[in-house]
């Protein structure tokens, strides 16, 4: 009843309020616009694109992480998670960076890019319970091995590539930070629109019904996400390990994978490559003209004290949601797809929410510090359900029953067998929070005050306003979130638990 109750007053309330404030007008017209479904089929088709691309790049990632046994492949699986957590602004400008146009390419792969860890670890994870036997009996009666992988591996996958890609489309279609920097105003999906008529037009209803557009489409890919998962996770038994040493033509499939590993690093080094040591100098300072109200150094300080706040109440929020969600029978799949709700709904809606509502509570939290935090923990704590219910559900439960009829209390049981089978899915679950949180844009640039901006919502600024020391300090920026992020990766894989959906 804690995440529901959270989750209702800080994440339903807002939404329902907006939406509600927003219906007053004639919704109709906008629904009925030929532009409307315009941003419509332009957010649908990047998003496909860019899941069809992070499909085709992380299936050779999923097999070398599966079922290869060679050196260096933990340095593989820390370099593929970071695109994931890196934050969406420092990504739109590595990308803009490289493709200085933009154009609907660019955004199409910067959002690929950040989703291929989630194809790869997902398909991957699962790809490891395969039985190889299976295969091999097919190659026995004649199968190619192409023949082989179609007929008999790949529907073994269907569920965790199912999986995957709703996940990944959710991600996609709902992606700001990246189609803010790299689209312009040429380029608009129902995200970034929803933030053009609520922060710049004050059009409340058009941003309401493309709200409600884009909560039906969430709803969909949540739905059909969380069915997918459960195939998966009914499907996955523990095996020893497949892997082994590449033998043939998977030889082919290791190069394709590390081919993609060096595509992936491409615009983070390409980022780095433009950082200077006059742009970190500058940091101390407000940048071109006064830009920031506050100097770069501050904005880091506000960054680190801010996502530790968001982290701990995530986690708090995170675990009981997935004791919850392992020990429920009943309305397990209803509350599994709440709780992932805040990843799919525009930020931006939730923040102008909390605008609105947030008065009617004790305090005003709207000139709150804790404001940020509860919005960026809104964003992480289905990310921490994610790794941590997959973990839980690995734990045999005749463990908890022995301790039971031994005289433990249940909180005995939680504290003597699940935290300690646990723990490393904890703090896996604590550090990617944190890192997410530490880079988290959308619902943050809305909600920070100018006086106290997190370093992506500075970052930002500096990149919109002109000035040569202002892009040199927001690539010195971007390199010391890229360099927390590395650091928060190494960190995860240093405790990364063997069962997990990231």
């Amino acid at each position: 009843m804690v995440p529901l109750g959270f989750l209702t007053l800080f994440f339903a309330w807002p939404v329902v309020a907006i939406i509600g404030l927003g219906l007053r007008g004639n919704v109709i017209d906008t629904l009925a616009a030929a532009d409307t479904w315009r941003l419509v089929g332009f957010t649908v088709g990047q998003a496909a694109a860019a899941t069809v691309v992070a499909l085709l790049a992380g299936m050779p990632l999923a097999f070398l992480l599966a079922r290869t046994r060679l050196p260096g492949l933990r340095l593989v699986r820390a370099v593929i998670l970071v695109p994931f957590v890196l934050p969406t602004v420092v990504v739109g400008l590595a990308f803009r960076s490289l493709m200085p146009d933009g154009g609907v390419l660019s955004i199409v792969l910067a959002n690929s890019f950040f989703n291929v860890a989630v194809f790869a670890r997902t398909v991957g994870g699962m790809w490891s319970t395969v039985d190889r036997r299976a295969e091999d009996a097919a190659r026995a009666l004649g199968a190619t091995k192409i023949r082989a992988f179609t007929s008999v591996t790949l529907p073994a996958l269907a569920p965790a590539i199912g999986s995957a890609a709703a996940v990944v489309f959710l991600f996609c279609s709902t992606s700001f930070g990246v189609v803010l920097i790299l689209g312009a105003a040429r380029f608009r999906t129902l995200e970034t629109e929803i933030y053009l008529r609520t922060v710049q037009l004050f059009d409340l209803p058009g941003a309401a019904a493309l709200s409600l557009l884009q909560l039906a489409a969430v709803i969909t890919a949540l739905t059909i996400g969380a069915i997918a998962r459960r195939r998966r996770e009914a499907a996955v038994k523990r095996r020893a390990s497949q892997a082994r040493r590449p033998v043939g033509g998977e030889w082919i499939v290791v190069g394709l994978a590390y081919g993609v590993v060096a595509l992936l690093l491409t615009p983070i080094v390409s980022l780095v490559g433009q950082a200077s040591w006059a742009g970190f100098r500058a940091l101390g300072g407000t940048g071109h003209d006064n830009s920031l109200e506050v100097s770069g150094v501050d904005a880091v300080v506000n960054s680190l004290r801010t996502a530790t706040d968001a982290t701990v109440l995530a986690m708090v929020l995170g675990v009981l949601s997935a004791i919850a969600l392992t020990r429920l029978k009943r309305t397990v799949e209803v509350m599994d797809v709440a709780m992932m709700l805040p990843l799919g709904v525009s930020a931006v809606t939730v923040g102008f929410g909390y605008l609105v509502t947030l008065d009617a509570l004790p305090g005003d939290l709207r000139t709150s510090p804790l404001l940020v935090p509860l919005a960026q923990a809104i964003v992480v704590t289905p990310l921490v359900v994610r790794v941590l219910v997959p973990v839980l559900r690995s734990i045999d439960d005749r463990l908890r029953q022995a301790a039971g009829t031994l005289g433990a209390s249940p909180w005995r049981v939680w504290r003597e067998v699940d935290l300690p089978l646990a723990s490393r899915a904890l703090v896996t679950a604590a550090a990617f929070g944190y890192v997410v949180a530490l880079g988290e844009f959308g619902a943050t640039s809305f909600l920070a005050r100018p006086d106290r901006p997190t370093l992506p919502v500075a970052i930002g600024r500096l990149i919109s306003r002109p000035g040569e020391l202002n892009n040199e300090m927001a690539y010195a920026a971007c390199t010391l979130l890229i360099v927390v992020t590395v650091a928060v990766v190494v960190l995860v894989e240093r405790f990364q638990t063997a069962v997990g959906e990231f």
